[in-house]
């Protein structure tokens, strides 16, 4: 099962936990609530916010594109992440924007990223990282590396059934054939 990445929604996904936060954070506690909202809206609806790559780091699993986003030099600085989202200094990001944008997001999503803050807010980013090695069973020591974690491995370690892994596998083709069509049909522009 493979989502497509959207970066602009993760872009805004991670404006609006640093808006909750005051517009900064260290990038390590950001990464970690994205991972927990992106997991619980798989489970929930079938579909992560992100649709990013889930692995297993030595400091617990992470988004990969948007670990990579964080810790890279933009290839290009009209992108959407770096239009809302500063380069880590001093292992902290901020905001760009006073107000992001959040078109991307549904009422649902912004709600289960409010949700999540707010049952995490205390917690620093090294004691989310501890914790998600005690609340995510498919988590894996990596032992310096980064091991790919299936979002079927998340759904099966949470009691989903084999149908319903099927099912929501079927759904994510369907989604991915869908945007695929509307790219394909999206105008050009030069």
């Amino acid at each position: 099962m493979r989502f497509i990445f959207n970066e602009k929604k993760a872009a805004q996904a991670a404006a609006y936990l640093l808006k909750l936060n005051g517009g900064q954070m260290k990038y390590l506690k950001l990464i970690k609530l994205l991972y927990l909202a992106d997991r619980e809206c798989l489970l929930k609806t079938g579909c992560p916010i992100t649709r990013d790559r889930y692995v297993s780091m030595d400091n617990g699993p992470v988004l990969s594109r948007v670990y990579d986003l964080i810790r890279e030099e933009p290839e290009n600085a009209d992108d959407p992440w770096y239009q809302y989202i500063s380069a880590p200094e001093d292992y902290t990001v901020r905001l760009r924007v006073q107000e992001p944008d959040l078109d991307e997001l549904s009422r649902y999503e912004t709600a289960l990223l409010e949700s999540c803050f707010e049952r995490f807010r205390a917690l620093s980013g090294f004691d989310l990282a501890k914790l998600t090695h005690k609340i995510c069973p498919e988590w894996r020591d990596p032992q310096g590396a980064a091991l790919p974690i299936a979002p079927e491995e998340i759904l099966r370690v949470e009691g989903k059934t084999p149908e319903e892994i099927e099912q929501i596998r079927r759904e994510a083709l369907d989604l991915e054939l869908i945007e695929s069509l509307e790219d394909f049909a999206a105008p050009i522009t030069h």
